[in-house]
């Protein structure tokens, strides 16, 4: 890990997270409690303040997470900063995931169309559709 922080210190282009002994529970509870202890007004409280109290304050919500081995659960992962972030699963599993594995998943990524939470443009609208 030292290796690859060293490696990666300059670095301003791409941020990768890898999450040890994490949990999306976790981390908001403990933003939750430092927000009272920082005697936060309730009506103070919105999305920004809570972002800016978790474990990953300071860093872009994520636009694309991979997940290996198949799974199709979130597992306790970001669960604040993935609200709009595009999801790629694969079967291969993590120690195999090679480069063309990582070019398939941002292959599948560039044609995605991203509405963070929105209703794309591209929807037929059937609103007025009668039967």
């Amino acid at each position: 890990m030292l290796e690859a922080i060293d490696l990666t210190k300059n670095n301003d282009h791409l941020i990768l997270n890898v999450a040890f002994n994490y949990g999306g529970r976790d981390e908001i509870i403990c933003a939750i409690q430092r927000i009272i202890k920082d005697s936060i007004k309730p009506d103070e409280v919105n999305s920004n303040l809570v972002s800016q109290y978790l474990f990953t304050a300071g860093v872009p919500d994520p636009d694309l997470i991979i997940r290996t081995s198949g799974e199709l659960r979130v597992s306790n992962f970001l669960i604040w900063q993935s609200a709009y972030s595009e999801w790629y699963v694969t079967s291969v599993y993590w120690p195999d995931f090679s480069k063309e594995e990582f070019r398939k998943a941002l292959d599948t990524y560039a044609k995605r169309d991203r509405r963070y939470g929105g209703i794309s443009h591209t929807v037929e609208d059937n609103s007025n559709h009668v039967d």
